[in-house]
């Protein structure tokens, strides 16, 4: 069995294409906010893409000597995210565009190529460049506008500097100039306006440029909201079918060969019953207790098509009565503040069910722990952890696709970390208003 690490997400989070308008980047408040910002970026803008820099340098100076280079690049790659996160927090702190949530991508595959994989998709991710380019923009306007907070105090020193003066020539010292004293204070108001008013204008094209660099338009919106419908329609036809060859396997194996067998047993029974009535009682009483059996599987398979519990008295009860049916002692801790819709308390139910019964069938686990919030932003986030022998891997058609695509149904996230020797964690983040 191989190491597993699999996480699946039905698309990148952006807003809907109906999200209310960001507020005017023309606001006072804005413009004052976007200028001290700016000023900080413009110093510590080129420390950090200094940094970047040199470790680029490194990783490819050094990759071809043991690899080293790949620590290097695996650091730049994160540093990378790291900074583009940074800068869409600030700006969209700043002005509110409502910007999706930067999530680090992963390959979702094991090993030493898992890693590369990783990492050349974190270095291909677009929201990253976008990142990396408004934070390039923002050092660079950053950079000027610094130097030109100098050139407006330069021009307010020239205005009350005839007052020390005693008619000398007064020297601007930021642009190089000197004047008579008599020209010092026209010059210096002059000076300060012309700076003040470039301040303001390069704030104003801050905001121009980061929202054109960060706040994808319209088209790309639907575009986006498009793609995850497929995604999820995708993942629920693929879900059904899923479940639909499971209950036909569960009926095939189980429940009918048992009704054949009942049949038979009963047709012997009455062939008896004249000249052996006591082996066809026997015979009756054997196909009593398989009929019993059969009713029980066959509540089993309703309750894992449906359980009313659920739709009664919510998750929290749900899984409080699966836990107890469970072989497996399992630590459960759920702290729900309300209820999900019906049909992302019933993904979650059913990932937790499948989850502990591959702990107990497959995994030959011990125990397990299951925990279950709500988080911000309305999701519901389930983890599921087995100490198990692990080396779980997702195949087509098998129980673990099944919730996979069961979860992009709903629109959903899912994410199994399954190493050889254990242990097993199934983490799902599933939207509660779905």
């Amino acid at each position: 069995m191989t190491t597993a690490s699999v996480a699946v997400s039905p698309g990148t989070g952006a807003p809907p294409a109906s999200a209310p308008l960001p507020p005017r980047i023309s606001s006072p408040r804005l413009v004052a906010g976007a200028i001290l910002q700016l000023a900080a970026v413009g110093v510590i803008g080129p420390v950090v893409f200094a940094i970047l820099f040199t470790l680029l340098g490194l990783g490819l100076g050094l990759l071809p000597v043991f690899l080293i280079g790949v620590v290097f690049l695996v650091v730049l790659a994160y540093a990378l995210f790291a900074t583009s996160w940074l800068e869409a927090a600030r700006v969209d702190g700043l002005y509110g565009f409502g910007l999706p949530p930067r999530r680090l991508r992963t390959s979702g595959r094991p090993g030493f190529g898992g890693l590369l994989r990783t990492l050349w998709q974190q270095l291909i991710d677009p929201p990253v460049w976008r990142g990396i380019a408004s934070a390039a923009v923002s050092t660079i306007l950053g950079a000027i506008v610094f130097g030109l907070v100098g050139v407006f105090a330069s021009g307010i020193v020239g205005i009350f500097a005839p007052l020390f003066a005693d008619g000398e020539a007064v020297r601007f010292a930021r642009i190089g100039l000197a004047l008579p004293a008599g020209w010092a204070v026209p010059a210096g108001i002059l000076i300060a306006l012309i700076s003040a008013a470039a301040i303001v204008g390069l704030a104003l094209l801050h905001g121009v440029l980061t929202r054109a660099i960060l706040v994808p338009s319209r088209e790309a919106l639907l575009a986006e909201e498009a793609r995850t419908s497929n995604r999820q329609r995708a993942g629920a036809v693929r879900a059904a079918d899923v479940e639909r060859t499971r209950i036909e396997r569960d009926l095939h194996d189980g429940v009918q060969p048992r009704l054949v067998s009942v049949g038979m047993t009963l047709g012997m029974a009455q062939q008896k019953i004249d000249d052996d009535p006591e082996t066809a009682k026997a015979l009756i009483a054997e196909a009593h207790a398989s009929t019993k059996t059969a009713i029980t599987e066959l509540r089993q398979l309703a309750r894992g098509i449906h359980t009313s519990v659920l739709d009664d008295r919510g998750l929290d009860a749900a899984l409080s009565a699966l836990a107890a049916r469970s072989p497996v002692p399992v630590t459960l801790d759920v702290r729900l503040t309300q209820r999900c819709s019906q049909a992302s308390e019933t993904a979650a139910y059913f990932v937790i069910a499948e989850s502990l019964t591959n702990a107990a069938k497959h995994a030959r686990a011990t125990e397990c722990r299951v925990v279950v919030r709500q988080r911000d932003g309305g999701l519901l986030w389930v983890r599921i952890e087995d100490n198990g022998i692990g080396g779980a891997t997702v195949v087509p058609g098998g129980g673990l696709d099944g919730l996979t695509n069961r979860v992009l149904g709903v629109g959903g996230q899912f994410r199994l970390d399954s190493p050889v020797g254990g242990p097993t964690a199934v983490e799902v983040s599933i939207p509660c208003a779905f």
